[in-house]
């Protein structure tokens, strides 16, 4: 896939308080420090605004050469433009958003602390697996703990890109692309930071940190 050369670097997903009527503004921010994946994450029933949010970020990404990614919702990623889907483990099967959504589709599946999770996500046709939470996190704090080894055997054992999310910073997120992780994936840190786009600059830097030119 053309698009999957992107599954590298800063992750970023909205969250409908930090984002609250500035979700264009705030996610363009995001983009222009260099966020490479944006995952729109809304958990609301209202489908209206949904979409037109979505279509909305789908495009602003698509400028930036970045990818939409939906959280949960295949219908959603579906009508709105967006790249893939991003499931959870009650969200569906694999091959019934790729039936959906097409070959071309980015689909992401979170798998916790369980490597044979991500073993038969990969086997199942997923673009990406994400662990975490590695650090305590605002977002979803009775999370369970992930270790930094899941990285390291993700590497040698797995040929998907590797997302690591949960209470992720510019500061402890060095770890975690040491380990393995080729994306970081980041909520409070990114959308609660007063400058989003030098924040998003800090843990672009990581990145480049690991493959420096």
């Amino acid at each position: 896939m053309a698009s999957a050369r992107n599954l590298h670097g800063l992750y970023v997903i909205t969250d409908t308080a930090l984002c609250a009527y500035q979700l264009e503004a705030r996610v363009e921010q995001a983009l222009l420090g260099g966020t490479r994946v944006v995952q729109y994450r809304d958990k609301s029933s209202d489908q209206p605004r949904r979409l037109a949010e979505a279509k909305a970020l789908a495009g602003l990404c698509r400028s930036h050469g970045a990818l939409l990614i939906v959280n949960d919702d295949i219908e959603l990623a579906a009508t709105s433009g967006a790249h893939g889907v991003h499931l959870g483990r009650e969200d569906g099967a694999i091959t019934a958003a790729r039936a959906a959504l097409g070959p071309e589709a980015i689909i992401g599946l979170s798998c916790y602390n369980d490597f044979d999770l991500a073993r038969q996500a990969q086997q199942a046709g997923a673009d990406y697996v994400a662990f975490g939470r590695f650090f305590p996190s605002r977002t979803k704090p009775g999370a369970v703990q992930a270790d930094p080894d899941l990285l390291r055997r993700g590497r040698v054992e797995l040929d998907r890109p590797l997302v690591a999310i949960g209470g992720i910073t510019p500061e402890n997120g060095r770890s975690l692309t040491a380990s393995g992780a080729q994306m970081l994936a980041v909520i409070q840190a990114v959308f609660g930071a007063r400058d989003i786009r030098a924040v998003c600059e800090r843990f672009t830097a990581l990145f480049e940190e690991e493959n420096p030119t």
